[in-house]
């Protein structure tokens, strides 16, 4: 087999763009597929459990105001960032995070020790009125959770998706979905969502 000379795959526009895509195809396979076969990125560290129904909706709620737009929740694994916001992230923790909230996008701080930092009432005034406990910050009011309901069937049928990618909630535990979350405003799941944030490694 004759050698492609690199001045021919310049030349040939359709040939550069067929051999940068195998290239690119093959090594992605190659740092991606072992992950797969790694417990440490499979398998969820001690401390981690599947979202209840109300962090469940929380997190919807997250993920739906574009919450992560401004706020990681990934630590990397550098002195200022762990004197910071304490260890550094893991992937055992994100095993039930469907999609996971990595990223390094901050304008405000991370989120992956959030949890238990701040109490609720905190949580709702600032989601209310960012500036009334953070004077400096540019994040928008968010009032209206308050008043929106979590509709629980939504909530119930989430649970059954997810255990279709592997997260192991109970027949128990989705069929008291609606009750768990009766009630509660998406507010209330919010803060649920945050506070459950980062605990397993918190105290290391």
């Amino acid at each position: 087999m004759s050698f492609i000379s690199q001045e021919k795959v310049e030349r040939k526009v359709g040939l550069l763009i067929a051999l940068t895509f195998i290239t690119v195809a093959i090594g992605g396979m190659a740092e991606i597929i072992p992950l797969f076969f790694q417990h440490s990125t499979t398998e969820p560290i001690k401390g981690v459990t599947p979202y209840t129904a109300l962090q469940l909706a929380g997190r919807d709620v997250y993920i739906r105001e574009g919450c992560y737009n401004c706020h990681s929740q990934m630590i990397r694994p550098f002195r200022a960032e762990t004197m910071r916001y304490g260890p550094y992230s893991v992937a055992g923790e994100s095993v039930y995070d469907h999609p996971f909230q990595w990223g390094s996008k901050r304008t405000g701080p991370d989120l992956a020790r959030i949890g238990g930092k701040y109490s609720d009432d905190w949580h709702r005034i600032h989601l209310t009125d960012p500036r009334a406990v953070v004077s400096v910050s540019n994040m928008p009011s968010y009032a209206w959770l308050k008043d929106a309901k979590v509709d629980g069937a939504v909530i119930q049928r989430h649970m059954e998706r997810l255990t279709m990618v592997g997260v192991p909630y109970t027949p128990e535990q989705i069929a008291g979905a609606p009750a768990a979350v009766e009630g509660k405003t998406e507010m209330d799941a919010l803060i649920a969502h945050l506070q459950g944030l980062g605990l397993a490694r918190k105290n290391e």
